[in-house]
């Protein structure tokens, strides 16, 4: 039998292939490099060859058996992180060739008494705070993720986001197509900034003015590196952010609340809250496209799962 390399080496040696020529991002490529270490595992264990002899049916055939133990996103991911070693490393597939998209059949884990656990729970709810809770979170945490969590509330953002704040006019946001309502309403009374989002973007956020000013009064002499989730991130305000920000989020909300939706319930609260305001003017597609771009998301459709 053939001797293969380890599965982080294989997987490391492709993902050298693909950073900074056709994936930009830092988060992307970490992601894709612990999915295809675990792809190479299971090619390992099965006497199925290296990695980078995987064929398409081969991939397909892994994806289908993946599908009946893990969820949506993991598989989707998995998918991915497949097809662009084949498009632009191995060349088993032609740059616009696909893998077919396969569909999670992983059930609800039980609890006890047959329960489905609070994982599953959680995913069939609505996962937006109401303006209300936010404020009984904030008033739970530490001055510093308080106010991360009323910027993250207003303006949208992810949990890294935060940590990359800067204003526009020291770093401008990359150009990328914009529907006229972008913002509108909210331009006359927010300042301009931007964060580093997914993919590598550099996207243009509205913070409101009080939040900003309160922003502004803890500007770091001097920027720092901040480590989050094993990427490094120059920081330039005393605010929180990051998997830190995000606990204090959920130990808050649990304190507050009884239950918690994760940090990411604020974007959520964002997503709906612009859309009933841009559905008095515009049809609801057109309005899902403004909210699409203002949230940083590649395709409008990724914008639907916020809105439940």
């Amino acid at each position: 039998m053939a001797k293969f390399a380890k599965p982080a080496k294989q997987a490391a040696s492709v993902m050298k292939k693909l950073q900074g020529t056709h994936i930009r991002s830092v988060g992307t490529v970490r992601n894709y490099e612990q999915r295809l270490e675990r792809i190479t595992a299971y090619l390992q264990e099965n006497r199925l060859g290296s990695l980078r002899e995987m064929t398409p049916a081969g991939a397909l055939d892994y994806l289908r058996q993946r599908a009946t133990v893990v969820g949506q996103k993991t598989l989707d991911m998995e998918r991915q992180a497949l097809q662009a070693m084949m498009q632009h490393v191995t060349n088993k597939l032609s740059p616009g060739q696909t893998l077919e998209v396969i569909k999670s059949t992983a059930t609800a884990r039980k609890g006890k008494a047959g329960q489905p656990t609070l994982g599953r729970r959680l995913a069939d709810q609505a996962r937006a705070y109401s303006r209300e809770q936010m404020a009984l979170i904030a008033a739970r945490q530490a001055p510093h993720n308080a106010l991360a969590t009323e910027i993250a509330h207003a303006a949208g953002l992810r949990a890294h986001e935060l940590l990359s704040l800067r204003r526009t006019h020291h770093q401008t946001p990359d150009e990328r197509p914009a529907h006229g309502m972008k913002f509108s309403g909210i331009r006359e009374t927010t300042i301009s900034y931007t964060v580093h989002g997914k993919g590598g973007l550099t996207r243009e956020v509205r913070i409101p003015i009080p939040l900003a000013r309160r922003l502004e009064t803890i500007r770091l002499s001097e920027p720092r590196t901040v480590k989050d989730r094993g990427i490094n991130y120059q920081q330039f305000y005393g605010i929180g952010g990051g998997q830190p920000w995000s606990k204090s989020v959920s130990a808050a909300s649990k304190a507050a609340l009884g239950w918690s939706t994760g940090a990411h319930g604020l974007r959520h609260t964002y997503a709906q809250e612009r859309m009933a305001t841009l559905q008095r003017h515009l049809p609801r597609k057109e309005a899902l496209e403004v909210v699409s771009q203002e949230m940083g998301h590649f395709r409008p459709e990724i914008t639907e799962v916020y809105l439940r």
